[in-house]
């Protein structure tokens, strides 16, 4: 019997065991030694069968107490698919978008800032990373100081290429580019494939920064019809497509909804937008946070023309401040490349190698695997609170990967007046206006589980629900 089979069917037991009472909430489970001892499975099997628990909502990790029972269903209704305007808006929030950022860089650390788009410095390898940086200070030419090429660092393009065989991206180092960070991959992207007029598709709700650029480059926005589960609709962009010169999409867990598309919509699109010689942008930020048993694979992976220009970076999984980040321009590279030239010269050397050091031997996808333990688990424990705590028409999505969550209120509440409401109480969220340029989602916000769960979070989250009770 494969051992995928065997740590599947010890957590379908378990799990059918504190289904019927078996086992029940608060009480602690058997060691994972005692499991692994009682099924004849080596000790690794054991945790991915608790794991598998963990992620369905059954049990929780406590520190120095082991595996608890936490089953509870979660009963609220899911948001339903987006429908914004077919009409061309640019209505952008600047001012609500700094102010965000403003609550971001205040040094008040008793502020619990739900509104964080990155994960927390407990969940990161740090110690590992700067002894990598030594390494890299002391081992590269000029000790780190020189210019790289332009393409960027051929050790970490060979690291990105080798990582890429959990989705069979079939890539070597020639195909990649280096970047500082995923917003300038996707910047150089659309510098190089629009223009100023041209119009522009992407998800609705999509990340603020996204639209901030495309407004900075002169585009127009098109935003489609999303599902808060699987997606753009492949018909709705099928409708759009003569008015379309790129699409733009986070196919993956996407930022803020959280949606990620089926392989089957993933083909669709990537043959359609091909058909017409549209290029899409794929931003795949979020793609190696995957709650499943395998990671999902990109547009990129469909891409039989080169018109996808995938983008990826270590920004939401290793370190935010090191800005490093790639793209696969496929039948772009060399345009790429030049507007790379002309913007940055390269990108910094010692970051790069610094990362290209810490994905060798394992150590990486080990991290990746904790930390998706960390953040699924999260995920839950937000789902069960906003449950206990806020207004029963309240509407989520449990996530699949990713750390946001999409929160959907009753119609009457403004998530921008309870955004300077919370903020007085110490808490600050991502309303749902800054991610749409049209006069939508203002009852919606973005809420990050990005940080170690604690009993102060739990004790956020229920003061959160009493504000918004209160506005009510």
């Amino acid at each position: 019997m494969k051992k995928e089979v065997l740590y599947q069917e010890i957590a379908r037991n378990i799990a059918w065991q504190i289904k019927k009472g078996v086992w029940k909430v608060g009480e602690k489970l058997p060691s994972l030694r005692t499991i692994s001892n009682e099924n004849g499975v080596s000790l690794n099997t054991a945790i991915q069968a608790y794991y598998e628990l963990e992620k369905d909502g059954y049990i929780i990790s406590r520190p120095k107490s082991g595996y608890i029972v936490n089953y509870k269903p979660i009963r609220l209704s899911a948001p339903a698919t987006t429908q914004p305007s077919v009409k061309n808006e640019s209505k952008e929030v600047v001012e609500l978008i700094a102010e965000v950022y403003r609550s971001l860089e205040i040094g008040d650390k008793s502020i619990t800032r739900f509104s964080l788009g990155m994960p927390e410095d407990v969940l990161l390898p740090i110690a590992k990373l700067n002894k990598e940086l030594i390494r890299a200070i002391q081992t590269l030419p000029g000790n780190g100081t020189r210019y790289d090429e332009t393409q960027g660092n051929i050790h970490l393009r060979k690291a990105v290429a080798r990582f890429t065989y959990s989705w069979n991206g079939n890539l070597t180092e020639e195909d990649i580019v280096t970047t500082a960070g995923v917003t300038n991959a996707v910047a150089l992207a659309l510098s190089v494939i629009a223009k100023a007029g041209d119009t522009i598709a992407v998800e609705s709700p999509v990340y603020f920064g996204m639209l901030q650029l495309a407004n900075s480059l002169g585009l127009r926005v098109l935003e489609l019809p999303t599902n808060p589960e699987t997606g753009i609709d492949p018909d709705a962009l099928k409708r759009v497509l003569p008015q379309i010169n790129a699409c733009l999409l986070i196919s993956n867990f996407n930022n803020p909804l959280g949606s990620c598309m089926p392989d089957e919509h993933k083909k669709e699109v990537v043959n359609m937008l091909a058909e017409h010689n549209i290029p899409l942008i794929e931003d795949d930020l979020y793609g190696d946070i995957f709650f499943g048993n395998s990671r999902p694979k990109p547009c990129k992976a469909f891409d039989k023309e080169g018109i996808v220009l995938w983008c990826g970076a270590v920004s939401k999984t290793l370190a935010p401040g090191y800005r490093v980040g790639w793209i696969v321009p496929g039948r772009f590279k060399e345009a790429i490349i030049r507007r790379k030239n002309i913007h940055l010269i390269s990108t910094p050397t010692l970051n790069q190698e610094a990362v290209a050091n810490f994905m060798e031997n394992d150590r990486y996808e080990n991290h990746l695997r904790k930390l998706r333990r960390e953040l699924c688990a999260n995920s839950i424990h937000f789902a069960h609170s906003i449950m206990d705590h806020f207004p029963e028409n309240t509407k989520i999505v449990t996530p699949q990967g990713g750390f946001m969550l999409w929160v959907e209120l009753d119609k009457r509440i403004d998530t921008t007046e309870l955004y300077y409401r919370a903020m007085q109480r110490k808490i600050s969220i991502a309303p749902g206006r800054m991610f749409t340029l049209q006069e939508q989602y203002t009852n919606c916000m973005r809420l990050s589980y990005g940080q170690r769960w604690t009993p102060l979070l739990e004790e956020r989250l229920k003061r959160l629900g009493d504000i918004i009770k209160e506005s009510l």
